[in-house]
């Protein structure tokens, strides 16, 4: 049985690298070994002057507004600023309250 199994395995590979073989090849066609010179279409429309087209709009049936100018920064509200050591002690408080490990683990 084993015999069987061995010689079957051995020619399955023979026909596997045999197709692999073919495939790389080609099979029966000939591949040229002259070198495939490629040349790009030539567009000279793309470089002449035009003049421009009309205007299309691209929103879907919505009205468009547009205005020019800038609005002082005083016209937006702003969120009341807070001192730099104001922040630095609620975020000392808040770690304090958390609870500790009673295990430190130290790797050396």
């Amino acid at each position: 049985m084993k015999k069987t199994l061995f010689v079957i395995c051995l020619l399955s590979i023979c026909l596997l690298t045999t197709a692999a073989a073919f495939a790389q090849y080609g099979g029966a066609n000939y591949i040229s070994s002259e070198p495939m010179i490629y040349q790009s279409p030539s567009h000279p429309a793309h470089a002449s002057y035009a003049p421009m087209s009309q205007e299309q709009n691209v929103l879907a049936a919505t009205s468009y507004t547009s205005a020019q100018g800038e609005r002082p920064a005083s016209d937006f509200p702003q969120a009341e600023s807070v001192p730099l050591g104001t922040a630095a002690r609620e975020l000392k408080k808040q770690r304090d309250a958390v609870k500790k490990s009673p295990i430190v683990w130290v790797n050396q």
